[in-house]
């Protein structure tokens, strides 16, 4: 069985998170391990407390995992400050992990800030240049290239440059875009687009985490970059399209959807 590691901070409401990502990663039929990053006090109306965990405990949790059960992909999604960006760039450099998706997670869907500003550059510096691909929304595309993003072309713009940063691949989400969801992959000096309909459904809490994990599930599998993305984007559409309504905000996926 293929394994996947999730560094991440929990959501105590299931929807995103850790929980997530290991729903996701055992629909896949992987094993699933995870380092929490943070706790957190949320559900589905919004973020109501965080507390980090310590950047020594999470180095202990990698060890822990990478000295027994060697993960064959690795997602990384919440981490709030420069001590935990560069523990966790330094122990993934040292065993050499493969695989890796980062999802920059900054602010929360319900507009709540996970990252603090002054941890970008080190995100940028340390933790991009390690991962096979980066999956940030709109709004965090733009903290990462540094100006507004409103067209096609700008989203292709900003690409070019945090991939001219990084040497890595991103993969630009284009949930938050009025009118399509179309995601735009870049890599190896090329664009590709992978379009989406938008789906009515108002519950999409934790698409970013179910998205990255999937992709990790799909590298982990031996699959390609692209049919990853690809079967990753397919996996969470019809997540949404499954129509789970579970709390009073903006609810979670169905991630069992596939196995009902």
């Amino acid at each position: 069985m293929k394994s996947v590691l999730t560094i991440a901070g929990s959501d105590c409401s299931g929807g995103a998170g850790i929980q997530a990502d290991i729903k996701t990663i055992t629909v896949h039929r992987m094993y699933a391990m995870s380092v929490i990053t943070a706790l957190t006090a949320q559900n589905t109306t919004g973020v109501y407390g965080v507390r980090d965990v310590p950047a020594d405990m999470a180095a202990l949790q990698i060890d822990c995992i990478f000295k027994d059960i060697r993960p064959d992909a690795v997602k990384i999604g919440m981490v709030s400050s420069r001590e935990m960006i560069r523990t966790i760039a330094d122990r993934l450099t040292e065993y050499r992990a493969q695989n890796i998706v980062l999802d920059p997670v900054m602010v929360s869907s319900s507009g709540s800030s996970l990252l603090a500003p002054s941890a970008i550059d080190t995100l940028m510096d340390r933790l991009l240049p390690l991962a096979v691909l980066a999956t940030p929304n709109l709004p965090e595309a733009e903290k990462l290239c540094g100006f507004p993003i409103a067209s096609r072309e700008d989203r292709i713009k900003a690409a070019r440059l945090i991939v001219r940063h990084t040497g890595r691949a991103i993969l630009i989400k284009g949930g938050h875009a009025a009118g399509d969801a179309d995601d735009l992959l870049f890599a190896d000096g090329c664009a590709q687009w992978f379009e989406g309909t938008r789906i009515p459904n108002p519950n999409t809490h934790g698409t970013g985490c179910t998205l990255s994990s999937a992709i990790a599930c799909n590298l982990a599998a031996g699959l390609s970059l692209n049919q990853s993305v690809r079967k990753a984007k397919a996996y969470v559409a019809g997540a949404i399209r499954a129509g789970l309504d579970l709390g009073k905000g903006s609810g979670p996926l169905d991630h069992g959807y596939c196995i009902h």
